[in-house]
């Protein structure tokens, strides 16, 4: 008896995510997660890509050397100039601002750095070189404006100048196709651009100088006005200024006749007023004291006299009476001198007296004339003074207008002493050498940039196509992407028989991987291993029908007794040698025992149960209660019955065997089942109630414990060949 089993293959896809959990029982799935784009997402895209990325890879190394080839030589010659201040400045504001913002700074490097970079020196230089006029350098056939712009734009493109991080140092450099002439450009730009600063600071002088002069001859014209309405007015208001206080200074009414007048007149009042005082004050003390000295002194000689005869009286007293003659005599003597004395004493103080009088009402008078003429010019200098407003105004306007006239004069000639000895600030330090090889093409440059940019466009290719065909490669992704447990991960089979020869041999990979499945279907319900299995899968092709053998096998293999049956209808894997027994005969008859219509196989403890002639209306006859009638009998039998169902999307068969099953392997195809399919066809079991006890990825490439499956000599089955022969057992005698 034959019997076959179709085992499709295919390329990956990718879809979008999908939320599997709504509509399964609960347990049955757990919410996705979203693993992102770690390392090991990244190595196993490469893995799968690596062919396209080495496309790339190849590619981006052939463009490369392409461009290389195809791209003309070209040379580079270097330039170094050493940048300093300015030692002279035109005004000393301008060296002030200039030294408080550090003319040797960073700024003033980028400030160089800019006018080295700028078009005037391309312009400068072009023209010193005469490269409009050059066939080699621009089209000779145009103007001489365009030839001059063409020639002007070639240097300015071929120019590359360094902004030093730190020193005084410039360096720059031409790019040219011709050695020789990059070199030249190189060094011509050099002494144009030190050409350029000698002249703008020559023409900043001539500038200043001439703005200078037209201020100097306004402010000289502005003086000379106002000099002319200051003595004009002077002149009609009889104003006289003697003399000026210091330079800058507004008069004042000292300044006027009448000013010091007033001042003279003021000091001589106050000497007679001190005359005047010390006087009355003589005057007075003379009249009140009684006699002075010159009175004393003119009486002299009458005193001695009489303390002479005094004496001479006070001797003879001793010896005579007062009314001795010689007694009376002295005595009327002394009375005389009395006498005299005192007339002569009265004469004396009143002479004093007279003559201090005449010298008080002499000072008093000289006061009083004085004060009178001081009165008369007061009146005078205040009158000047309300006349001399307007002079003061005139005045100060002459001394600004001098002061301004000055200090232009002052800045004309440090203008011109800037302007004679002014160096400039660029100095070369490294002229240009002829370059002994080419700048560019750089094929290891090259090389570089293609392999990289080869592998970033392959890198970001393989990306875009992986989360483009969005499918399910890996066991992650049947966890993260399906909620669902990854019961094992089958490996592709290669050879004409090797599949089923692999399932006799319990050392293979896929016998293996397939025994890691059945390990886990003993445990994935609450009473052990599942009494009835349903395997299906998302469309065909995925290995289901490989599926349900080899998990079939597997328990047969461990001493159970396993029933497969072959429940697709519609385009069945297992064919019996006739048409007469199958699933088809006992769903549309009632009388006839499921034992009649089971087959052995070459596997031991696995029976068959075919799927007998393709019905028209597979829906209508799974859609019976017959089938479960059939389910139980067939379980009472067997340890487990497995059957083969049909795809989910697009049909209603896998979810009326569900429904009855009650517990459904889910197959996916690694790389081609995509993710939004598999999302579909889940929420579609899940709506039936069934137990999804989890997913079986086939035709994997995923390493098992560090060991490539194509390090066994595995691969995939011949795509044309679409059934697997089942032989019974007693045909294998």
């Amino acid at each position: 008896m034959n019997n076959n089993l179709a085992v499709p293959d295919g390329d990956a896809w990718l879809i979008d995510r999908y939320d599997p959990s709504r509509g399964l029982r609960p347990g049955t799935a757990t919410q996705p997660e979203n693993p992102g784009l770690d390392l090991a997402a990244l190595l196993r895209i490469v893995n799968n890509w690596r062919w396209l990325i080495l496309g790339c890879l190849a590619l981006g190394i052939l463009v490369a050397i392409i461009v290389t080839l195809l791209t003309p030589p070209t040379y580079r010659s270097w330039v170094t100039l050493e940048v300093n201040p300015p030692t002279v400045e035109i005004m000393d504001e301008q060296s002030r601002d200039r030294s408080s913002t550090g003319a040797n700074s960073w700024d003033f490097i980028a400030t160089q750095v800019g006018l080295l970079s700028s078009r005037n020196i391309a312009e400068r230089a072009a023209q010193d070189l005469n490269l409009p006029n050059n066939k080699e350098f621009v089209d000779s056939t145009a103007n001489v404006p365009t030839r001059l712009r063409m020639a002007t734009s070639k240097v300015a493109s071929g120019l590359d100048v360094e902004v030093p991080e730190e020193g005084q140092l410039i360096r720059f450099s031409y790019v040219a196709e011709s050695p020789q002439l990059s070199a030249t450009i190189a060094n011509q730009i050099a002494e144009s651009f030190i050409n350029s600063n000698l002249q703008r600071r020559f023409e900043a002088s001539a500038y200043a100088r001439n703005f200078l002069e037209k201020q100097i001859a306004k402010t000289r014209t502005d003086l000379e006005r106002s000099e002319r309405q200051l003595v004009a007015y002077a002149q009609a208001q009889g104003i006289i200024v003697t003399g000026s206080g210091e330079a800058g200074s507004s008069p004042s009414d000292a300044n006027s006749i009448q000013g010091e007048s007033l001042i003279a007149l003021n000091r001589a009042l106050a000497e007679a007023t001190a005359r005047r005082v010390a006087a009355e004050g003589a005057y007075r003390s003379g009249v009140s004291v009684g006699p002075t000295a010159d009175v004393t002194a003119s009486t002299q000689a009458l005193r001695q006299s009489r303390s002479s005869l005094e004496a001479e009286y006070q001797d003879k007293r001793t010896l005579m009476k007062p009314e001795h003659p010689d007694m009376l005599s002295l005595r009327s003597r002394i009375d005389e001198l009395d006498r005299q004395i005192a007339r002569e004493s009265s004469q004396a103080s009143s002479g004093r007296n007279n003559s201090l009088l005449a010298e008080y009402r002499g000072a008093l008078a000289a006061e009083r004339a004085l004060q009178s003429r001081v009165g008369g010019l007061k009146s005078s200098v205040l009158n000047l003074r309300g006349r001399s407003i307007q002079y003061t105004i005139l005045q100060r306007e002459v001394d600004t207008n001098r002061s301004l006239y000055e200090a232009l004069l002052q800045r004309y000639k440090e203008v011109g002493v800037a302007g004679g000895i002014g160096t400039s600030p660029i100095s070369i330090v490294d002229r240009a050498e002829v370059p002994t090889g080419p700048y560019k093409p750089n094929l290891l440059l090259n090389l570089l940039i293609g392999f990289g940019l080869g592998l970033a466009a392959g890198l970001a290719t393989a990306i875009a196509l992986e989360f483009l065909y969005d499918t399910i490669k890996t066991r992650d992704d049947v966890r993260n992407k399906l909620g669902l447990g990854c019961l094992g991960a089958i490996p592709k089979a290669t050879g004409q028989d090797s599949f089923v020869e692999a399932l006799r041999d319990p050392s293979s990979l896929v016998s293996e991987a397939y025994s890691a499945v059945v390990t886990s279907l003993r445990f994935s319900t609450e009473e052990g291993l599942p009494k009835t299995l349903v395997v299906t899968s998302t469309r065909s092709g995925e290995g289901k029908s490989s599926t349900a053998l080899a998990v079939a096998q597997n328990f047969a293999r461990r001493g159970a007794s396993v029933l497969l049956i072959d429940g697709d209808l519609r385009k069945p894997a297992f064919k019996a040698a006739s048409d007469k027994v199958g699933l088809t005969r006992l769903l549309t008859s009632d009388d006839e025992a499921a034992r009649n219509h089971i087959l052995p196989t070459q596997f031991d403890d696995l029976w068959l149960m075919p799927s007998g002639p393709l019905p028209p209306n597979p829906a209508d006859l799974l859609s019976t209660g017959r089938f479960q009638e059939i389910l139980g009998e067939a379980a009472a039998q067997f340890d487990i019955v497995i059957v083969d169902a049909p795809p989910v999307i697009g049909l209603a068969d896998s979810l009326l065997l569900s429904s009855v099953a009650a517990h459904v392997l889910f197959v996916i195809e690694s790389g081609k089942t995509r993710t939004k399919a598999a999302v579909e066809a889940l929420r579609m079991l899940g709506g039936t109630g069934t137990h999804l006890l989890g997913a079986a990825l086939t035709k994997s490439k995923e390493d098992m414990g560090g060991y490539g499956y194509k390090a066994y000599g595995y691969g995939s089955l011949d795509r044309k060949r679409t059934e697997i022969r089942m032989i019974p057992h007693e045909a294998e005698h």
